[in-house]
């Protein structure tokens, strides 16, 4: 999924993953309790992901006021920029000392909702990378867990992870044994989407799940940026889809549908296409009509209507199609089994580029001459961006979900 984003690891911690002790007993050992009630798994099969601290997040629990959600699956756990096996909001903040996150949770479960994590996504430096096996990704992910008192938890497996085989093994090693230790945890497993219904690296990644008996809640395909056109190509693909789960899993139809998802992209992709309200409708119906376990989006932070609403490319805080705000939340809502509110939101749209506030930007200007690598930082129209690979005269801002910088905010 091309977007603007992206405890110790050591050898006590990760014995204890191998030696399979529970969430829960970790827990009790260090004092910790558990007060938080899970939602349904439909709920959480149905949560829209948010960046909770970047691209202009959304108050969330004016998303819930309006619409009726519940669930929300934050992103995204990476491992730190500078190497090694612990979990980071983006490569850039530990999970280990974070308020930031926390406070936006508390905010959620105060009215009476709940949160899933995703891990990976698009670019940056994934876990299943930079952990020397399945035991100490599990470690670094149980952390998470841990803090956060997860209920849910998503395997966002992209680019550049996907196509090295010994991560993605890290990855499917590390879900097992999660799913093992949290008794009841909801586990997701998202991957790229094609007209086929997913590309070769996505069998593979199915392969290996059969190979280590691993079987998650589902595994999701993000059909767009792949060439597609509404909503009979992301249908098309996800009955193509459902075929590879047959044959892969020895599953019957139903089965494999049952364990099958859907991750949309509101609005414009970062490809150019357009997948609007209508498809969602229709996508929405062919999910709930075969049983299908998921439907999602990326996402909230791209659900209100850019200024002006056709703005021709594609954007992190806005959707570039007419709408109301959060209205693409408003399916993932039916899609959990509850009824979205009639009554429209009335707060004003979401500019494509924020107005920044008062004060200074401390990063450099961005320069077209200088060349940039990962975690570089500069200041460009108001913005401070961070690049997330290497990279040269690309002006951050202008290449859309897809591009090296990823926008840290106003300044």
């Amino acid at each position: 999924m091309k977007r603007i984003r992206a405890l110790f690891c050591g050898v006590a911690t990760a014995a204890l993953a191998a030696a399979g002790l529970s969430a829960f007993a970790t827990a009790q050992a260090a004092g910790a309790t558990t007060g938080q009630a899970a939602l349904s798994n439909r709920w959480y099969a149905a949560a829209p992901y948010l960046m909770p601290t970047d691209n202009n997040p959304p108050d969330a629990g004016a998303i819930m006021d309006a619409t009726g959600l519940k669930a929300f699956q934050l992103a995204f756990i990476l491992a730190p920029n500078g190497g090694g096996c612990s979990p980071t909001w983006g490569g850039t903040s530990a999970v280990s000392s974070d308020t930031a996150v926390s406070s936006v949770i508390s905010g959620i479960r105060a009215k009476g909702g709940d949160v899933s994590v995703s891990i990976g996504g698009y670019g940056g430096t994934k876990l299943g990378q930079a952990c020397s096996d399945a035991a100490s990704t599990a470690a670094a992910y149980q952390q998470v867990i841990t803090k956060y008192q997860l209920k849910a938890i998503d395997f966002d497996l992209e680019e550049p992870e996907y196509e090295n085989t010994a991560a993605v093994a890290h990855e499917i090693g590390a879900a097992k044994i999660l799913q093992q230790n949290n008794p009841g945890l909801y586990v997701s497993v998202t991957t790229a989407g094609t007209a086929d219904g997913t590309g070769w690296f996505g069998k593979q990644m199915l392969n290996e799940a059969k190979s280590q008996g691993f079987t998650p809640n589902n595994f999701s395909i993000m059909p767009f940026d792949g060439g597609f056109s509404g909503a009979a190509a992301q249908t098309s693909a996800l009955t193509n889809f459902n075929t590879i789960l047959q044959s892969t899993f020895g599953w019957d139809q139903a089965t494999a549908y049952a364990h099958e998802g859907f991750s949309g992209m509101n609005g414009r992709s970062d490809s150019g296409e357009y997948f609007k309200q209508a498809d969602f409708q229709t996508v929405l119906d062919f999910a709930t009509s075969h049983h299908m376990d998921r439907f999602t989006f990326w996402s909230l932070n791209r659900d209100r209507q850019c200024d002006p609403p056709d703005n021709g490319a594609t954007s992190g805080v806005c959707s570039s199609v007419p709408q109301s705000d959060w209205e693409f939340a408003k399916y993932a809502v039916t899609f959990a089994g509850a009824t979205p509110p009639t009554t429209p939101p009335t707060t004003p749209p979401a500019s494509s580029s924020p107005t920044p506030p008062g004060g200074s930007c401390t990063a450099a200007a961005w320069s077209s001459t200088a060349t940039y690598t990962n975690g570089s930082t500069v200041s460009h129209n108001g913005h401070t961006w961070q690049a997330q690979w290497w990279t040269q005269n690309e002006e951050p801002g202008t290449t859309g979900d897809w591009g090296a910088w990823r926008d840290k905010g106003a300044c």
